[in-house]
């Protein structure tokens, strides 16, 4: 991950890199702007577990502060407007071919919970297949997860202990790329 400095319109690379796994891929700060969790993506569809990282932005330097393992390929990645919480598609090798060993019916949204200074797991639900995007509603009770297979956007209730099915908004086409802005 590299640090930019941003002056009115000029953008510059500050030199400056956090190392926070391999292959970074998502990532969201805090609206506070003390903390980034970052979806690394690891070796891709090898099977492996890969992980998301909590960087400490406040700390001088900025720097990686814990990871906690996912599963294969974590690839959105979405903090909650509370700041508390942090959803996670992934992939789980629903992305490879049928034949695959690595192959799965169906991907993972996950929620994990910044606890102080760690990520801990706090719950998970089955996705379709293909799900990259993810993102909160606002009041951090309802998360969004996009389906490319289904071309859909799946929802979840959370109550912060659990995730339950809510519905699904049907699209025209596969959708990739969620943001929210609060």
């Amino acid at each position: 991950m590299s640090i930019l400095t941003v002056s009115g319109t000029k953008v510059e690379y500050s030199r400056q890199d956090i190392f926070t796994g391999l292959q970074p891929y998502g990532m969201d700060i805090t609206a506070a702007g003390d903390f980034a969790v970052v979806a690394n993506i690891g070796l891709g569809a090898t099977g492996g577990s890969d992980t998301v990282s909590l960087v400490d932005l406040k700390a001088n330097p900025p720097r990686t502060i814990d990871q906690l393992a996912v599963g294969p390929i974590p690839e959105g990645i979405s903090l909650a407007p509370n700041g508390r919480y942090v959803a996670v598609t992934v992939m789980n090798g629903t992305n490879t071919s049928p034949t695959s060993p690595f192959f799965h019916e169906s991907a993972l949204l996950k929620v994990l919970e910044i606890r102080g200074r760690k990520l801990e797991f706090v719950a998970e639900a089955k996705l379709g297949r293909w799900c990259q995007g993810a993102g909160w509603m606002p009041g951090s009770a309802m998360v969004l997860a996009q389906c490319m297979v289904e071309k859909e956007i799946q929802l979840f209730a959370f109550d912060g202990k659990g995730l339950k099915a809510a519905g699904a908004i049907k699209m025209n086409g596969g959708p990739a790329g969620l943001r929210i802005a609060y």
